[in-house]
C-alpha cells in the first residue's frame, strides 16, 4: 500500500511508492491555486530524487502562470529566508528532512516563509478536489535561477547584532563537521569560514546519498563520536539533510544532547536580550530553569515548528525552538534554523571561554526518555480523555495530547497523525528514574487497552 504523508508543513512519500509525479502535480497545482499569483521560491535538498522533483514542481507552477525562482541545492532554512527576503507569495522546499534516501517531500510555505497555518492549510486543501485549471501559453511563469541565496542567508547571520564575528574569530575553533552528504554540505563550510573556524568534514560530499540513517541521533552518530575524539577537535557539528536541526558532539566525543542545543541558545540570547521564550510541549524543562534566571517566561505550544512560531508571535518572543536541535531566532527569520543555531553556539563559546563540555556541564541536567504504544481496539484520542480524567487533578496541558507536570518529573502523551500509536516522553532528573516512570505510564495505557 503507497504511503504519502499529508500534514500541515506539506506532503511526504516514498518516491516512486506514494510520491508519484501525478501526487506532486496534483498538490502543487493545488497550492498555486492558493498562492494564485506572484512569484514562488524553489529549493531543494541534496537527496537524489530531489533534481527529478523539482522539475515537476517547477513546471507545475509555470503552468499554473507562476514565476519561479529556482534557488538550487540549499537549506530548507534559507528557503524560508529567501521568500521573505525577496517579498515572494511563497516557498516550496524539496526535502524529506531526516528521512532515508528514498523519501522526499514538499514542504509549503506561506509568504512570509513560514509554514502555513492550519487556516491556510485547510484552504489550500479544498483546490485537491477542484478540477486544475493550466494557463494558456502566452500566459505561462517564468523561472530564473537564484544562486546567491546561501550567501545571502549567511551575510545576514554575520550581520546580527549579538554576533562579534572577531571574537569567535579570534578563538580559532577546531570543528569536525558532519552534513550527511545532503544540503549543509554546500552551506555550512561557508559560514565557518567566515567565523575563522578549521573544519574537518567527514559524511560532507555532493553525491546526495546518506551513508547512514540521517536523523542526527546518537546512535546513528556513533562514528562521528569517535572520530572527534581521534581529530581532538573543540566541536563536532552535525546537521540533517535540510539543515534545520543542530546537534552537538563535545571535544570528548560524547553527545552533548539535541535538548542541549535550544538550553544554551536560550541561555545566550536572554542573558543580552530578555524576553519571551516559546518552545513546543515536549522539550525540556531546562528551558524553563534557564529563563528564570534572568526573570523570563516560557510558553509553550503544540508540537510542530507552525506552531512554535504561531506562539512566538502571540508572545513576542525572542528566541524559540523545539528540543529536536531546532533553533528558532526571529532577528533573523521564524524558522528552524541550524546556520543561525552554529553561529549563536560559537558566540556562546567564544564569550564564555568555554569548552562545550564545561558549556554543557552549566545547564540544567535532565534525561528524556521516549517510548510508544500501539494501538488495537481503542483509538488514541479515548485513551487521551481517560488519562485526562485520571489526572484531572494535576498541573495539566490539554493544547496537544496531554502533558502532566509534576514536581519531580512531566509526561507528554499525544498521539501520533500517521499511525494508531500513542508516544509517551517522560523527563526527570535522572535516566533511571526517567525510565521507571515512562513504564508505569506504557503499563497505565496498556491497561486501558
Amino acid at each position: 500500500m503507497p504511503t504519502l504523508m499529508v500534514s500541515i508543513s506539506g506532503i511526504r512519500g516514498i518516491v516512486g511508492d506514494g510520491l508519484s509525479p501525478e501526487v506532486i502535480v496534483k498538490y502543487t497545482s493545488a497550492y498555486a491555486d492558493f498562492i494564485e499569483q506572484g512569484k514562488v521560491v524553489v529549493g531543494r535538498d541534496a537527496r537524489i530524487s530531489g533534481e527529478m522533483v523539482k522539475q515537476i514542481v517547477t513546471g507545475t507552477l509555470m503552468a499554473k502562470g507562476l514565476d519561479v525562482i529556482d534557488i538550487g541545492i540549499v537549506p530548507t532554512p534559507t528557503v524560508q529566508f529567501t521568500v521573505k527576503t525577496l517579498e515572494a507569495q511563497g516557498g516550496i522546499a524539496i526535502t524529506a528532512s531526516h528521512n532515508p534516501n528514498e523519501w522526499n517531500a514538499l514542504k509549503l510555505l506561506n509568504s512570509t516563509g513560514q509554514f502555513m497555518s492550519p487556516e491556510e492549510h485547510e484552504k489550500m486543501k479544498t483546490f485537491l478536489s477542484t478540477e486544475s485549471f493550466y494557463e494558456s501559453w502566452e500566459k505561462l511563469g517564468k523561472r530564473e535561477e537564484y544562486y546567491q541565496a546561501i550567501d545571502n542567508h549567511i551575510d545576514e547571520i554575520l550581520k546580527l547584532k549579538l554576533l562579534d564575528t572577531e571574537k569567535i574569530r579570534s578563538r580559532k575553533f577546531r570543528v569536525l563537521l558532519d552534513c550527511v552528504n545532503g544540503a549543509g554540505v554546500y552551506s555550512v563550510p561557508k559560514l565557518l569560514d567566515k567565523l575563522g573556524c578549521e573544519f574537518i568534514p567527514i559524511n560532507c560530499d555532493k553525491s546526495g546519498i546518506f551513508p547512514r540513517l540521517p536523523e542526527p541521533l546518537p546512535e546513528n552518530l556513533i562514528d562521528t563520536m569517535q572520530a572527534v575524539k581521534e581529530n581532538k577537535v573543540d566541536l563536532g557539528i552535525v546537521v540533517d539533510p535540510d539543515v534545520d536541526r543542530l546537534v552537538l558532539i563535545t571535544e570528548n566525543g560524547e553527545a552533548f544532547g539535541e535538548e542541549n542545543t535550544i538550553t544554551q541558545v536560550v541561555k545566550f540570547i536572554l542573558s543580552k536580550t530578555p524576553g519571551n521564550v516559546a518552545v513546543n510541549l515536549s522539550t525540556t524543562r531546562a528551558v524553563e530553569d534557564v529563563a528564570k534566571e534572568f526573570s523570563c517566561k516560557v510558553f509553550r505550544a503544540s508540537v510542530g515548528e507552525a506552531n512554535v512560531v504561531k506562539k512566538m508571535k502571540e508572545v513576542d518572543a525572542v528566541i524559540g525552538g523545539e528540543g529536536s536541535g531546532g533553533v528558532i531566532y526571529p532577528a533573523l527569520h521564524y524558522g528552524r534554523d541550524a546556520l543561525v543555531g552554529i553561529a549563536l553556539t560559537l558566540q556562546h563559546l567564544a564569550i564564555k571561554e568555554l569548552s562545550l563540555s564545561e558549556l554543557k556541564s552549566r545547564l540544567p541536567q535532565y534525561f528524556i526518555v521516549k517510548k510508544k504504544i500501539e494501538l488495537q481496539n481503542i483509538g488514541p484520542d479515548d485513551v487521551i480523555r481517560n488519562l485526562i480524567f485520571k489526572y484531572q487533578n494535576q498541573n495539566l496541558n490539554t493544547d496537544d495530547g496531554l502533558r502532566i507536570d509534576f514536581e519531580d518529573h512531566w509526561v507528554h502523551m499525544r498521539k501520533s497523525n500517521t499511525e494508531p500509536i500513542i508516544r509517551i516522553i517522560v523527563e526527570a532528573k535522572n535516566k533511571k528514574l526517567a525510565e521507571e516512570i515512562a513504564d508505569k505510564y506504557v503499563k497505565e495505557i496498556e491497561e486501558l487497552v
